[in-house]
C-alpha cells in the first residue's frame, strides 16, 4: 500500500484545471502583456466563467504571481538535472537555450515587465522572491567561477554580466527573428547563444 494519499478525482480535476489556468495566463500575457491582460481573457482561453476562474485565483496580481512563479520553478528544475560535469559556462548557456526555447513557444522571459507595477506587485510576492533570490544565487555562483577560470571577462562587474544575462531571456530580438525572419527555432537559438556569450565579433 502506498503510504501518499492519492488525490481525489474532483481534487484531480481541480490540479488540471489549475494548470490549464496557468497555460492561457501565460499564452495571455506573452500576446498582449501585464496591463492589458484581463481575467476574462484568461477565463475566455481556458473555456470556463470568470467566477470558476476566480475559484482558482483571487486576482490578477495572484494569477501573474503563480504563472511566473511555475516558470522560475522550471530554470530551478533545469539547473538541478543539468550534468554536474559540464563547466560553469556551459551550465549558463543550457539554461539560456532552455529558456529561449521556452520563449520561442510562447513561455515568458525570467524579467517579465519594465512596467515599475508589476515590478512592485511582484517584490510584495514573497514566494516568488524567494524563488527569484535561489536562481539568482545559483547563477551567480556560476559566473563568478567563469570568471575565475578564466572563461567569462574579469574585468567585468559580475552583476554586469549577469542582469545581461537575464536581459537576454527577454531580448525583443527573439519575437523580431521568429515573426519575420525565415529562421526555424533551432536556428533562433544557435544565434542567439553565440551571440550572448561570442559578441558580435
Amino acid at each position: 500500500m502506498s503510504i501518499f494519499p492519492k488525490l481525489s478525482f474532483k481534487n484531480q480535476a481541480f490540479k488540471l484545471r489549475e494548470s490549464a489556468i496557468l497555460d492561457a495566463a501565460t499564452a495571455v500575457l506573452s500576446n498582449k502583456g501585464y496591463d492589458l491582460m484581463t481575467m476574462d481573457d484568461v477565463a475566455g482561453a481556458v473555456g470556463i466563467s470568470k467566477p470558476s476562474l476566480y475559484k482558482h485565483f483571487k486576482s490578477k496580481e495572484e494569477l501573474v504571481g503563480e504563472a511566473l512563479i511555475r516558470l522560475l520553478d522550471g530554470a530551478l528544475d533545469y539547473v538541478a538535472g543539468l550534468d554536474a560535469a559540464l563547466g560553469p559556462v556551459e551550465k549558463l548557456a543550457a539554461l539560456l537555450e532552455w529558456a529561449l526555447r521556452v520563449r520561442l513557444e510562447g513561455g515568458l522571459p525570467f524579467l517579465p515587465s519594465t512596467s515599475p507595477h508589476v515590478r512592485d506587485m511582484l517584490m510584495r510576492n514573497l514566494k516568488y522572491m524567494m524563488k527569484v533570490l535561489k536562481l539568482n544565487r545559483q547563477l551567480e555562483a556560476l559566473v563568478k567561477q567563469g570568471q575565475e577560470q578564466g572563461l567569462l571577462n574579469r574585468d567585468l562587474p559580475t552583476d554586469v554580466i549577469l542582469f545581461s544575462y537575464y536581459a537576454r531571456t527577454c531580448d525583443p530580438a527573439v519575437e523580431y527573428l521568429q515573426n519575420f525572419s525565415k529562421m526555424a527555432p533551432d536556428d533562433i537559438v544557435r544565434h542567439m547563444l553565440k551571440v550572448s556569450f561570442e559578441g558580435f565579433r
